[in-house]
C-alpha cells in the first residue's frame, strides 16, 4: 500500500516513519521533519494509514522537541 505518491525506496523510508510514529518513537513534528512534508500532510498520511493521532507533547521531552522542530522549519 502506497501512502504517498513519491514511490520506490521513498514509500518504505515513509512507511518507516509512520511506523515510528505510531510506536510512539517519534512525534508529529519529527515525523513530518523526516518526511520532508508539512505537518498537516503528515497528519493526513497518518490518517490515511489507519494510525490514531497523538496530538500535543506527552512529556517535557516530547515538548522540546517539538519546539526544536518549530525552530528549524522556521531557519
Amino acid at each position: 500500500m502506497s501512502l504517498d505518491s513519491r514511490g520506490g525506496s521513498d514509500d518504505v523510508e515513509l512507511a518507516t516513519v509512520v511506523g515510528r510514529y505510531a510506536l510512539g518513537e517519534l512525534t508529529l513534528g519529527e515525523a513530518a521533519e523526516r518526511a520532508d512534508v508539512s505537518k498537516i500532510r503528515m497528519q493526513e498520511i497518518l490518517n490515511e494509514a489507519g494510525v490514531e493521532l497523538r496530538l500535543g507533547p506527552e512529556t517535557r521531552e516530547d515538548a522540546r522537541s517539538e519546539i526544536d522542530v518549530a525552530r528549524r522549519a522556521n531557519e
